[in-house]
C-alpha cells in the first residue's frame, strides 16, 4: 500500500474531527466538502478509532468501502461517536477529550495463520455467516501472539476461540497506515 503524503494525512484528520463534531453537536452527517483532496475519492477501507485518553471510546470501520475514502471517514467518525455498541453516544462535554486516530486499509487478502506478522498485519475472520475484525495495532497493544490474535478476532465474530482452524473458517489480512492527532 502507497503511504499517503502528510498534507493527505492531516486532511483526513480534519475532515474526522469536522465529522465528529457535526455529529455529537447536530446529530447529523457532515455533507463532503468540495474541496478534498483528489486521492479522497477513491474507494477504501478505513476505521475511525475515538480515545478519551488512553481509553477506548468508539472505533467503527468498513474493510472494503463502497464510497470514496472521504465519505467513508465521514460516517465512521459519526458512527464511533454514535453507533459502537460497546460504549454510550460520545457527549458534547466529552468532545476536548476525544483524540481521533485514522486505519486506512490495504485491500484484504487470504492469509494463512502462519503468515501473520504482529504489528504488520491486521485480520478479519469470517465464519458461520459472522465476522470479526481487529487491527493491526491491537495485537501490539495488548502484546497478543499470532494465535492469540487469531482466537480474539474469532471471540469478536461471536465464534469459538479455536474456529480459526476449522477448514471452513476464512482468514483475511490486510496492512493498515495508522495516523492519528497530536495529543
Amino acid at each position: 500500500m502507497r503511504s499517503l503524503p502528510e498534507d493527505d494525512r492531516q486532511a483526513l484528520l480534519k475532515l474526522a474531527r469536522s465529522a465528529l463534531l457535526e455529529a455529537v453537536t447536530h446529530k447529523r452527517l457532515l455533507p463532503l466538502p468540495v474541496d478534498v483532496p483528489p486521492g479522497f475519492d477513491r474507494k477504501q477501507g478505513v476505521f475511525v478509532t475515538l480515545r478519551s485518553g488512553k481509553k477506548l471510546r468508539g472505533c467503527i470501520g468498513v474493510l472494503e468501502s463502497r464510497r470514496s475514502l472521504g465519505e467513508a471517514v465521514i460516517g465512521c467518525a459519526a458512527g464511533a461517536a454514535s453507533e459502537d455498541p460497546r460504549f454510550p453516544p460520545v457527549a458534547v462535554g466529552e468532545l476536548s477529550t476525544i483524540h481521533i486516530e485514522v486505519s486506512v486499509l490495504s485491500p484484504l487478502v487470504p492469509i494463512r495463520p502462519e503468515m501473520i506478522v504482529i504489528g504488520t498485519h491486521g485480520i478479519a475472520i469470517v465464519g458461520e455467516g459472522r465476522r470479526g475484525v481487529l487491527l493491526p495495532q491491537v495485537a501490539v497493544e495488548h502484546n497478543l501472539t499470532p494465535e492469540q490474535f487469531l482466537a480474539e478476532t474469532c471471540k469478536k465474530a461471536g465464534l469459538a476461540p479455536e474456529a480459526w482452524r476449522d477448514a471452513h473458517t476464512q482468514i483475511f489480512g490486510f496492512t493498515s497506515e495508522v495516523f492519528s492527532e497530536p495529543e
